[in-house]
Parts: C-alpha cells; sequence; structure tokens
C-alpha cells in the first residue's frame, strides 16, 4: 500500500505517491498544477476553491496507480489563513501574504507589545508578511470577515477542512504565526488579548503524525475513492522538508531552496536569546518536540519575479535558459541584499535590482544574464552570512550545508554556496518536502519509528550531488564586500 502526499508551494502544488519497501522509498508525481494568486482590486488573494479543486484532480488519478492508499496528507507554504463563519462556511478568498494590508502594522503593533516580548513569548522573527500582522490589519481596519469569524484555520488546515469536514490548526504551522507561545506550545492569549485579536477563533493543536479525520462521504462518491484516512503531517511545508533532510548527523545545517530560503538547524529548545532577536531568528516547531532554528531568506522569489516580468516583455526566458546566460556574465561584480524591503513586492524586479546597484554605487547590472549572476551570487553571499550566524548562536560548526528541495536542482547557486562557505554542498531530495509529507504518514501508520531512522531512508533511497568548495580568495574578496554593504 502506499500514501498519497499534497505539497502546495506559493507557485505550484503538486500531489506525489509514496511507498515503502524494504527499507526504500519511491515517490511517483500523478498531478502537478500552478498556484497562481489573483489581484483584484484593493487586496492580493490566494484561489482557494481552485487549490481545492487541484486536490480533488489528484485524488481522482490516485485511482490509476495500481496499489491502494492508506492515508492523505496535505502541506502547504506557512503564515496564510482563511476564516470560517458560525454556519462552517468559508469567509472570502485567503489573503495573499504579499498582500499591502500589512504595510506599517509592524510599527503599529510595536507601540502595544514590545518586539522584546513578542519575541520572548513566541520566538519567531519579525516580517511584515507574518500572520499576526495580517490579522491586527483586519483588526485596525475594522473588517466584516474578523467581526463574522467563529475559526481561523491556516491553508493546510482550511484544505483538510474542506476534505474532511473537521477543524484542527497543525502545530508546525501554528508555531510560525507569531501568535503562539514557544514555551506552553499553545495559542499565546496574552498577545491575542493585547492586540484586540479574538481568541475564540483559535482551536485546536493537531500534533504530526496523528489521524485528522476521514475524506467526507460525498467526496469520496464524488471521486468514486474508498473513505481514505486524512493525516496531519508537517503542515508547514519546511518542517516537511527538514524531516526528509538525509543526515544522520545530530548536528547539521540545512537550506529549504525554493520561493523562500530557509536556513538554519535543528534544536531540542527554543533559542530565545537578545542576539538571537538582534539577528532576527526564528524558532519554529517540528516533528518530535524539535524547533527549527533558522532564518527566512527571500530566495528564488528575485529570481522567479525576473522571469515573470521578461515574459510580459515578450522575452520568454526558461530558467536553464537564464542560467546560461548568467555564465557568462562577469562573476562578483555586483551584489543585492535578498532581504531588503524594496525586493518583497516590487513592481518591476529587474529595475529594482538596478536601481539598487545605483543607490548603492556598484556596477550596475543590465542585461538578462548579469542580473541572474548577481541573484545568485548575492544568495550565496547571504547564505554564507546567515550560517556564521547560525554557528555562532549555537555554538555549533556544521561540515557542510544540505540544500533540500527544488533550489538543489540549480547547480549554478549549489557551486556558489559552496565557494561562499567554502565547505561542501549536498544537494537533493528536490522533492524534499513532498517526502517529508510521505514520510511523516507511515510515522502515523507506526511503519516508521524515528525521524533518524526516517533520514536513514532518505539518505539511502535518492541522489545526492555533492559540490565542493572552489575560487576561496575571490569569494573572500566579495564576501568582505558584501558585508561592507549590507552592514
Amino acid at each position: 500500500m502506499g500514501v498519497l502526499a499534497f505539497d502546495l508551494g506559493a507557485s505550484s502544488g503538486r500531489a506525489v505517491a509514496g511507498r515503502l519497501n524494504c527499507g526504500l522509498l519511491t515517490i511517483e508525481e500523478i498531478h502537478r498544477f500552478s498556484n497562481i494568486p489573483v489581484q483584484l482590486p484593493g487586496h492580493l488573494h490566494w484561489d482557494i476553491l481552485n487549490l481545492f479543486r487541484e486536490i480533488k484532480q489528484g485524488l481522482l488519478k490516485s485511482r490509476s496507480l495500481g496499489y491502494p492508499l492508506q492515508s492523505v496528507a496535505i502541506d502547504t507554504w506557512a503564515l496564510d489563513f482563511g476564516l470560517i463563519d458560525r454556519k462552517g462556511e468559508l469567509l472570502g478568498n485567503p489573503y495573499h501574504y504579499r498582500d499591502g494590508q500589512t504595510e506599517g502594522m509592524m510599527d503599529q503593533v510595536f507601540e502595544v507589545i514590545s518586539r522584546e516580548e513578542i519575541f520572548s513569548r513566541t520566538g519567531i522573527q519579525f516580517m511584515p508578511v507574518n500572520t499576526l500582522y495580517h490579522l491586527f490589519a483586519m483588526k485596525r481596519n475594522r473588517s466584516h470577515l474578523l467581526e463574522q469569524a467563529d475559526r481561523f484555520l491556516m491553508i493546510p488546515d482550511l484544505l483538510r477542512y474542506f476534505l474532511t469536514g473537521e477543524a484542527y490548526t497543525e502545530y508546525t504551522n501554528a508555531t510560525t504565526t507569531q501568535l503562539f507561545h514557544a514555551g506552553s506550545r499553545t495559542w499565546d492569549t496574552r498577545i491575542l488579548g493585547l492586540l484586540d485579536i479574538p481568541a475564540h477563533l483559535f482551536g485546536s493543536i493537531i500534533q504530526p503524525a496523528a489521524f485528522a479525520g476521514t475524506v467526507l462521504p460525498s467526496i469520496s462518491k464524488e471521486l468514486s475513492l474508498p473513505p481514505l484516512p486524512v493525516i496531519a503531517a508537517c503542515e508547514h511545508d519546511t518542517a516537511s522538508a527538514v524531516v526528509a533532510v538525509p543526515t544522520v548527523d545530530r548536528d547539521f545545517a540545512y537550506i529549504s531552496c525554493g520561493t523562500w530560503s530557509l536556513m538554519g538547524t535543528e534544536l531540542s529548545e527554543p533559542l530565545l536569546s537578545p542576539k538571537a532577536l538582534g539577528y532576527n531568528f526564528t524558532n519554529e516547531g517540528g516533528i518530535g518536540g524539535t524547533y527549527r532554528f533558522l532564518k527566512n531568506i527571500m530566495g528564488l522569489w528575485i529570481l522567479q519575479e525576473c522571469r515573470r516580468i521578461w515574459e510580459q516583455e515578450n522575452k520568454p526566458f526558461t530558467f536553464p535558459d537564464l542560467i546560461e546566460a548568467a555564465t557568462h556574465a562577469r562573476p562578483l561584480q555586483a551584489f543585492i541584499d535578498p532581504d531588503h524591503l524594496t525586493f518583497l513586492r516590487p513592481d518591476h524586479m529587474p529595475e529594482q535590482i538596478m536601481q539598487y546597484c545605483r543607490d548603492t554605487k556598484q556596477p550596475v547590472p543590465h542585461s538578462e544574464g548579469e542580473i541572474v549572476r548577481c541573484i545568485m551570487e548575492s544568495l550565496a553571499l547571504k547564505y554564507r552570512m546567515v550560517l556564521e550566524m547560525t554557528e555562532e548562536l549555537t555554538g555549533k560548526k556544521f561540515k557542510g550545508l544540505h540544500i533540500v528541495g527544488g533550489g538543489s536542482h540549480n547547480s549554478m547557486l549549489c557551486q556558489f554556496t559552496a565557494n561562499a562557505i567554502a565547505r561542501p554542498v549536498w544537494a537533493g531530495p528536490a522533492e524534499a518536502t513532498a517526502i517529508g509529507n510521505i514520510i511523516v504518514q507511515y510515522m502515523a501508520h507506526e511503519q516508521i519509528g524515528t525521524v533518524r531512522e526516517a533520514r536513514e531512508i532518505v539518505k539511502k533511497s535518492f541522489p545526492l550531488v555533492t559540490y565542493e568548495p572552489d575560487d576561496a580568495d575571490e569569494w573572500n574578496d566579495a564576501y568582505a564586500r558584501y558585508r561592507s554593504l549590507i552592514g
């Protein structure tokens, strides 16, 4: 028997079937679809009903697998949510985390409760896209949605609710909201109360690898499927990806690399020191009581946005086209800080990159290849900076860096990262989030015992590519310039 993972990212989703046989895991993608947000007058939204339609399409296609399924589970990006009314119906389309309603909200929140207290309670880094600031904006704007709501559900919770009729909030995703107490592992009623966000919206927490319901009879009948159990995987996609890091080491560093780059390590307790606050690190919940101590980096969103703009300008480049063009550009000429707020939601990403270089008195990249190379080198140098911060904060020294997720296919980024950190980079598996989702389902079925056992299975089941560092002097010089540039 197999299991089915729905893995939804900020730009696409997929249904991946997995089978465990004699200690080896095999996976098969059976459905892939786009996740395209919708800009309406005034707000940016997720098309949540279309995403649920695609989940049903994936279930429909699972009938042709040739073997029965034991269960299904969903993981998605973090932060975003839907609101359910007292009749159990969805109120409006969920806002996209890049929606502009949070502009200025962080400062307004800090007038009520300090950064220091928020971090000491939640352990979560400060970003304007955080759930807290969206809810606070809705409260300040007297949103009728918030006034009518009876239940807050994050995106995977909401899709699971549509599938089963059961409303739970999964732990790893709840921890990302900046509304969850890191010590007590419950909703933080003090923060909710101070910000006048209705506490009754926040319901029961369910842990990863727990059974969370069964596919509704009406959906089973519609799709001619048996009543499948639904598992709460690690429903934050990064939490799933970290489960699938192919290592047997207790201390390891990783990047879950995609639209965002989430870089850090795994700890047994949250790290809430003043320096962790100063470096704006985060402590997100993981499986088995662990914490993902990490930092969010803007990631390949910048490249994706450049490609989108170029497509609008009748330059339909593939990603391999852009990487090939970048190989012919002069190395280490100009850099950006990927996390600068000007890159969060610009109207024209290539122009914004050029403007940043002008403003910082660097050579300005003009061609597509020069811009792409600037992005790739800047990400690699930012990774080195964050790796050094991670080691300083934790007191650990890492032998190298694991890159999992779609970015592990980007050989230029992986090699540049190895060069920047002067250590090996181990790339793969690319489908780490789906694999982690599948593994947690097998843990729910007691066919995998521990996370260590799971990681050994991943290491045996999927090939890795090792990138050794090169050009050390040039990259050390570039890093010194990068540090002086972004401070």
